[in-house]
């Protein structure tokens, strides 16, 4: 399923390759392993979160990707 999300977000950010303007991304998932990270990070996702999911982590994740925390 992870890979099926990578896949997902790599054709998204491919169709917007030629935008400035990047759609916000944050991968919410269970899996929690340094190298599942590692991957929906480089498959272009911005962020990553593991379940379960605390309130303040995902606001402050999602103020970060507005641009809200500067």
């Amino acid at each position: 399923m992870l890979r099926l999300y990578c896949s997902i977000i790599r054709k998204v950010r491919s169709q917007e390759a030629e935008k400035e303007d990047k759609i916000p991304a944050i991968a919410l998932t269970v899996f929690a392993r340094t190298e599942e990270c590692q991957l929906v990070l480089e498959a272009g996702f911005q962020a990553h979160i593991t379940k379960p999911i605390e309130a303040d982590e995902l606001v402050v994740a999602i103020a970060n990707l507005a641009g809200l925390n500067k």
